[in-house]
């Protein structure tokens, strides 16, 4: 069960590894200076990302407590 419990430890950083660039990347949009429709357009499709990452975050966490509890 050690091996569940690392798996879901590479995904809680892979999650969080997303997380991050969501947030630099969200900052670069909005310093970039972009017109107020492509920044809207540009940070719309950046949700995607950050909702993928929210979730392998959660899968991941959830993977740690089934190792830990097994």
């Amino acid at each position: 069960m050690i091996l569940v419990a690392v798996a879901g430890a590479v995904l809680v950083l892979a999650g969080l590894g997303g997380l991050g660039y969501c947030i630099r990347r969200g900052y670069a949009i909005r310093g970039a200076g972009l017109p107020a429709e492509e920044i809207r357009a540009s940070l719309h499709r950046l949700i995607a990302i950050n909702l993928a990452s929210v979730g392998t975050a959660a899968l991941g966490l959830a993977l740690v407590v089934v190792g830990l509890l097994l």
